[in-house]
C-alpha cells in the first residue's frame, strides 16, 4: 500500500499534538517513527489506523482519502505494545480472531492460521494460552493475528518495548526478515534510535508534533537536516565557538556551535598520526570499557570530547597527553546547518612517522 499524509494536524484540548505533518511512504517499505516521548508519534499512528480523527489534513491510501473510513474498512493490521491478546483464547484462536470476524470459511481460516504459525515460528504452540508463552512468543502471536486478515498496511506501536533486551534484539532481526518476506508496507513507533536504525528502511524523526526529517538511517545519521536530529540520533558532544578548532577556522564564526560524534574523532599517541599539523593537543580525562572498545573522554582547549578507541591499541590512562584529530563536525547556527570536514587533514604536508 502507498501511504500519503497531507497537512495532518491534531489537538487534544489545548495540546497541539501533531502540527502540519506531510509525508509519503512507498509500497512495501518498513518505516520507523522515531522521537522522544510525547512528540506525536503514536498520535500519527492512531490517525493512520482510524483510532483518532485528525482536526485537519488528509490521509490517503493508494491515492484515496480514508479520513472517514472506520479502522475495519482501512485494510490495516495493528500490533499494540501490550500485545492485547485474548487471555481465554489459544494461540490458534487469537490468530484466527480477525478472520472469524470477517466470517471466512473454516478451511480458509485453518490454512491461514497454520501458514502464519509456521511463518512466525510458533509451530507446536497452537493450543497454548498466552500465559503459557514467553514475552517474545506472545509478541509473535500478536504479529500473526495482525497479519491474518491480509492487511495492506501494518502498524506497530512500540512493539518491542515490553520485552527484555536479549529477546528484543532477536525479534528485531526476525521482524526485518518477516516484513521482507510478506512484502507489506509497515510503520512502527519507537523511541529507541538503535532499533530504528537497525530495522527501518527509512526513519521519520518526530519532535513536538513536527516532522523534523525523513530519510534512510544513513541519511538521518550522517546528514542531519536540523540541530534536533543531530543531537537526538547518535552520541555527540556540543561545542561552542567551533571556529577555534584546528581545521575549522573558516567553517564557522563566533557563536557557531558544533556537534561532534565520537566516530568523528581520533585520540592517541603522536606516532599514531601521519599528519600532526591537523591535530590538537589533548589530555585524557576518563576512559570507559564498552565491551568491544573503549569510550575515551579527552579535553581539548577546555572542551570535553568523547571518542572510541580499539582494544587492540595501547590503553590510554587519565592524565595522558595525546594528539586529537577531529575529522568532521556538524555546524549549526541561526542561518544554516551543515556537516563540515577538517580542511587540514588532507593537506599535502610532510608525512611524520
Amino acid at each position: 500500500m502507498h501511504v500519503e499524509v497531507q497537512h495532518l494536524d491534531k489537538h487534544f484540548g489545548d495540546f497541539h499534538a501533531v502540527k502540519d505533518v506531510n509525508f509519503s511512504i512507498e509500497k512495501g517499505k518498513l518505516i520507523g517513527l522515531l522521537g522522544p516521548s510525547g512528540g506525536g508519534k503514536t498520535s500519527i499512528l492512531r490517525m493512520l489506523a482510524g483510532l483518532e480523527q485528525p482536526d485537519s489534513g488528509d490521509i490517503l491510501f493508494h491515492g484515496e482519502r480514508v479520513n472517514r473510513l472506520s479502522p475495519q474498512d482501512r485494510g490495516i493490521g495493528f500490533v499494540f505494545q501490550s500485545y492485547a491478546l485474548f487471555k481465554h483464547m489459544t494461540v490458534f484462536d487469537n490468530i484466527a480472531f480477525g478472520l472469524k470476524i470477517k466470517k471466512s470459511p473454516k478451511a480458509e481460516i485453518r490454512d491461514r492460521v497454520m501458514e502464519l504459525v509456521e511463518l512466525t515460528g510458533l509451530k507446536g504452540f497452537e493450543k497454548r494460552y498466552p500465559h503459557q508463552l514467553s514475552g517474545g512468543q506472545r509478541q509473535r502471536v500478536a504479529f500473526a493475528r495482525a497479519l491474518a486478515p491480509y492487511p495492506q498496511l501494518l502498524l506497530l506501536d512500540e512493539p518491542f518495548a515490553a520485552i527484555d533486551a536479549k529477546i528484543r534484539q532477536e525479534l528485531r532481526t526476525w521482524l526485518r526478515e518477516l516484513i521482507e518476506e510478506v512484502g507489506i508496507t509497515s510503520i512502527f513507533v519507537t523511541h529507541d534510535q538503535e532499533e530504528a536504525i537497525e530495522v527501518a528502511d527509512e526513519i521519520m524523526i518526530i519532535n513536538q508534533g513536527r516532522l523534523e526529517q525523513k530519510g534512510t538511517p544513513w541519511e538521518i545519521y550522517n546528514q542531519p537536516s536540523t540541530p534536533f536530529v543531530a543531537t537526538f540520533v547518535g552520541e555527540s558532544t556540543l561545542v561552542e565557538d567551533a571556529h577555534e578548532l584546528k581545521g575549522f577556522e573558516e567553517a564557522g564564526k563566533p557563536g557557531t556551535k558544533a556537534l561532534i560524534r565520537p566516530e568523528y574523532i581520533e585520540a592517541g599517541r603522536e606516532n599514531e598520526f601521519r599528519l600532526l599539523s591537523a591535530t590538537e593537543s589533548g589530555t585524557i580525562k576518563h576512559i570507559h570499557f564498552r565491551g568491544s572498545e573503549w569510550l575515551v573522554e579527552v579535553e581539548v582547549k577546555g572542551r570535553r570530547l568523547a571518542t572510541y578507541r580499539s582494544l587492540e591499541k595501547e590503553t590510554l590512562k587519565p592524565g595522558d597527553p595525546v594528539r586529537v584529530l577531529i575529522h568532521r563536525a556538524y555546524l549549526f547556527g541561526d542561518e544554516e546547518s551543515r556537516v563540515v570536514e577538517n580542511r587540514l587533514k588532507n593537506d599535502p604536508l610532510p608525512v611524520i612517522i
